[in-house]
C-alpha cells in the first residue's frame, strides 16, 4: 500500500525538532508534521504537543519525488469555535474621529467634560464639493493659528533685536 495524500494513517512520533515532529508511518516510511500542522492553536514548542513514542493520527498532506512526506494533525481536528467578539455600540458619537484616528482639531470635549448635544434629525449626505470646502476652510484656520502662535514666540514682525 502506498501512502496517497489525503490519507488517514496511524504513526508513533519518533523524533521531534524545533520546525515539528518526524513520525514512523506503515510500511517503514517517515513523515514530517510541520510545526504548523501540530495544532489548530498557535505553537510556540511542540513538545507542549507532542512526546516521542506518542501514537498519532495523521492525514497525508503531500508526498514529493524524493520521498520527503508531508502530514497534519491539526487538519483532522475540528477548528475551535470562534469568540464572540464584544459589539461597539450603534449610536458612537462620543467617539468622533476622522480618517486617521485623531480627534478633529478644536474637539475640546475633555476640557469641557462633556458630549456635545446632537440634534435629532439623521445627517444629510454631504457632496464631495462641501467636503472639500470644508477641508479648505480648516486648513486655512489650522494655518492661522499656527503662523500666530510661532510670530508670537519669535517677537511678531517688526521687532528689532539689539546686540
Amino acid at each position: 500500500m502506498s501512502l496517497e495524500v489525503g490519507a488517514i494513517v496511524e504513526g508513533e512520533v519518533t523524533g521531534i525538532t524545533n520546525f515539528g515532529a518526524f513520525v514512523q508511518l506503515p510500511e517503514g516510511k517517515v513523515g514530517l508534521i510541520h510545526i504548523s500542522e501540530v495544532s489548530n492553536v498557535y505553537v510556540k514548542d511542540v513538545h507542549d504537543f507532542l512526546k516521542e513514542h506518542d501514537k498519532v493520527k495523521v492525514k497525508v498532506l503531500s508526498v514529493d519525488d524524493r520521498g520527503k512526506i508531508g502530514l497534519s494533525i491539526k487538519q483532522l481536528t475540528p477548528p475551535p469555535a470562534p469568540q464572540p467578539r464584544p459589539q461597539r455600540p450603534q449610536n458612537d458619537n462620543c467617539e468622533r474621529r476622522n480618517n486617521n484616528g485623531m480627534r478633529p482639531q478644536g474637539d475640546n470635549r475633555e476640557r469641557r467634560g462633556g458630549m456635545r448635544p446632537q440634534s435629532a434629525r439623521p445627517m444629510a449626505p454631504v457632496s464631495f464639493e462641501d467636503k472639500l470646502s470644508k477641508f479648505l476652510k480648516d486648513s486655512d484656520d489650522r494655518m492661522l493659528d499656527l503662523k500666530r502662535n510661532t510670530e508670537s514666540k519669535r517677537g511678531g514682525r517688526g521687532a528689532r533685536r539689539d546686540k
